[in-house]
């Protein structure tokens, strides 16, 4: 089970660039990283579902009411991403947003939630309905609702 205290021992993603920014956004308390031409990321932290040990990623998000809302999209690759995987089997996880940090309950969005939310954040980043081109598979959207 991820909480928020996971955040700073957690394991980072495999994807460099990716784990480059969320070290430099965790070193800087939040205030780096955070914002970048009017695009904002969180830091998820998940419970690795084979291993049991935290691991966690950079993500852009969106908001919906009290809930913080992420894109599975890996980049339109054809499987989910390790993330999304990982809070499927435990859906408690850590998130830092800016200097913030909080455990939330995570969920896939329902088919009538994402109709609504998908535009919203293909709106935040428009990459995302490219990515939606490249795959097959209906693009996972999350809501991230915080627990404490």
């Amino acid at each position: 089970m991820a909480i928020a205290a996971d955040l700073d021992r957690a394991g980072d993603s495999s994807w460099d660039w990716v784990a480059e920014q969320t070290r430099t956004y965790l070193a800087s308390g939040g205030t780096e990283g955070h914002e970048s031409n009017g695009v904002y990321t969180l830091i998820l932290a998940t419970t690795g579902r084979r291993t049991g040990e935290p691991r966690r990623t950079c993500l852009i998000y969106g908001r919906s009411g009290d809930d913080f809302v992420v894109v599975a999209s890996k980049a339109g690759a054809d499987d989910d991403p390790a993330w999304l995987k990982n809070l499927e089997a435990e859906p408690s996880v850590g998130v830092q947003v800016g200097p913030r940090r909080f455990t939330a309950r995570a969920r896939v969005a329902s088919p009538a939630e994402r109709e609504a939310l998908w535009p919203r954040m293909v709106e935040i980043f428009p990459l995302y309905a490219e990515y939606a081109e490249k795959t097959e598979r209906v693009i996972p959207v999350v809501l991230l609702t915080p627990q404490d």
